[in-house]
């Protein structure tokens, strides 16, 4: 993962909902490209098109016109069934919801997708107990999400989202529903687990805590980008 390439590529990507038979250009024309490992906020006002962005980028919509490329390999060419397996494999999903199922424990959450994968059981162990480790809830394999604090319950999520060893990882606004100290905390770990493994990460977000830590920030305005800065983060 640590080879510097493109990873996601937009070209011209618009996207026109129909409201009422009345057409909403939520983007219009957006060019960009990450490459290998950075550590991206999409930001901007409400309705600016972040989460349209992200929902594209990741294949759970479809943009009106224009190309979407993710690790080299063209979304609009896929069938359904490959496009699903595709983004089981390649791309992990952090929500603001945190999206945890309930009656699995913080183990079975976080293998959840390496059992989609077929990854043998001491693999999906072993990577388990590793990634558990690495967010500071070694011990918690048992619990249940109700168990857990809000800030806990997200730490699952990005271990669930990382642990299948994923290129790319989304997040839509994961920090939401956190107090500022949390997190911090929880971007910070995120931003530490970026160094180590080189995924790419790539947020919608408002969270000032995520602008003050993304090595680039690229600002969404009435579906159009408006600024587009890289940033050299200490640390």
């Amino acid at each position: 993962m640590s080879e510097n390439k493109d990873v996601i590529s937009v070209k011209g990507v618009t996207k026109v909902y129909s409201d009422n038979g009345v057409p909403v250009d939520a983007l219009r024309g957006i060019d960009l490209t990450i490459r290998t490992g950075e550590f991206t906020a999409i930001v901007g006002p409400s309705g600016s098109g972040k989460t349209t962005f992200l929902n594209i980028i990741s294949g759970l919509d479809t943009c009106s016109e224009g190309e979407v490329w993710l690790n080299g390999k063209l979304l609009s060419r896929m069938s359904g069934r490959e496009l699903s397996d595709f983004r089981r494999d390649s791309i992990g999903f952090i929500f603001q919801a945190y999206n945890l199922i309930p009656v699995l424990t913080v183990e079975e959450n976080i293998e959840y997708v390496m059992l989609l994968q077929e990854v043998p059981k001491k693999e999906r162990q072993r990577r388990v107990s590793d990634i558990l480790g690495m967010i500071g809830l070694a011990g918690f394999e048992n619990r249940l999400p109700s168990k857990l604090s809000g800030g806990q319950q997200q730490r699952v999520a990005v271990a669930r989202a990382m642990v299948s060893e994923p290129a790319i990882i989304l997040a839509d606004e994961p920090t939401a529903n956190l107090d500022s100290t949390t997190s911090g905390a929880l971007l910070d770990m995120m931003r530490d687990l970026n160094r180590k493994t080189g995924m790419t990460f790539v947020f919608s977000t408002h969270d000032e805590n995520v602008m003050e830590r993304a090595q680039r920030l690229v600002t969404l305005r009435d579906g159009r980008i408006h600024g587009d800065k890289h940033i050299n983060v200490a640390g």
